[in-house]
């Protein structure tokens, strides 16, 4: 599989863009666990083209976490394209247009998902930005707005015919935010249409190696983007990848090696916003773990570990654990 002329080889897996999820540390580790490609947190094309700080410094990258991508998102022709040149020279490996963001800050005010609703609009975008840059433009979004209007298909080739290189489509519709099931099966009929020709990557409900795998052979997809399953789990690529090459499960090492990795997440998250910014960040990550799922009367530790206030008490409680529950 190809975007542009980054070559990923087959069947490869993506770290999906989260807001207040993908930081550099975290897209950092993915890496090391084998994700062969990262996106940015999304970065708003009005506050962009401020120069808002906050919004500036997710433009940051490093040469080893690429490939990366800087995902950009608006509702405005003239701001988005702007906002891409801005990206551009931050030099990405490829810039990405969010259509997909369900949240109603967002798709309220007609950005993210909210295109589905115009996608007239959504295509002058999207051509626009095309034409803007010189490194490869790839879209990511949903099934439609809502049930009755699951347009992917047919807006799938409008999007292809503006130039874009890749499209992730994530497969829900912005109705359902992120409740039921993710429906691959419209995603299977993009990639499946013969008109489509740019490369197709499926997002949604992908927690574990053998769902992944069955993805791919499901419906052909070139590659799979992961994104709620990788929160506290950034080893989740190195399983997923064990998994595709092998067909068995990766051998789980201890509970502290896992502890330690998300103790190194926190370190590099209190490296980056402080001490008390750096832990709260770090919450999300804590709290979804399935590293701590399963183990008996857990609920009044993990209340107590996600309370602490100091890296020390926050450490100490994560120490405890597995001497307290005999792990």
């Amino acid at each position: 599989m190809k975007i542009g002329n980054i070559e990923f080889g087959d069947k490869p897996v993506f770290l999906a863009p989260m807001e207040d999820v993908t930081d550099m540390g975290f897209r950092l580790m993915c890496k090391r666990f084998g994700a062969d490609m990262v996106y940015t947190e999304f970065v708003s094309s009005d506050a962009l083209i401020r120069y808002v700080n906050k919004t500036t410094a997710k433009l940051s990258i490093s040469n080893e976490e690429r490939p990366v991508a800087i995902q950009i998102y608006g509702r405005e022709v003239e701001s988005m394209v702007e906002a891409a040149k801005i990206c551009e020279e931050a030099q990405p490996d490829i810039l990405d247009i969010n259509f997909g963001c369900p949240v109603k800050k967002v798709a309220g005010k007609g950005a993210g998902s909210g295109m589905m609703r115009t996608p007239d609009l959504m295509i002058e975008i999207t051509k626009a930005v095309v034409d803007a840059v010189n490194i490869p433009v790839t879209v990511k979004t949903r099934l439609g707005w809502d049930n009755d209007s699951k347009i992917i298909v047919e807006l799938a080739e409008r999007l292809q015919e503006t130039g874009i290189q890749a499209l992730t489509i994530h497969g829900r519709t912005r109705a359902q935010m992120y409740t039921g099931e993710a429906d691959w099966t419209l995603i299977g009929e993009v990639k499946n249409n013969p008109r489509m020709h740019i490369p197709i990557i499926g997002n949604g409900d992908v927690s574990s190696p053998e769902t992944c795998k069955q993805r791919f052979t499901e419906t052909g997809v070139d590659a799979v983007m992961i994104g709620r399953g990788s929160i506290g789990c950034p080893w989740i690529f190195d399983e997923v990848k064990h998994y595709l090459a092998t067909g068995e499960l990766l051998p789980r090492k201890s509970f502290t090696y896992y502890l330690d990795l998300l103790k190194e997440l926190i370190k590099m998250n209190v490296e980056n916003s402080g001490e008390r910014g750096g832990i709260i960040h770090s919450r999300r990550h804590l709290a979804a773990s399935p590293l701590f799922k399963g183990i008996p009367d857990f609920k009044k530790t993990r209340v107590t570990m996600l309370r602490a206030d100091t890296l020390d008490e926050l450490f100490d409680i994560m120490d405890s654990i597995p001497s307290c529950f005999n792990l």
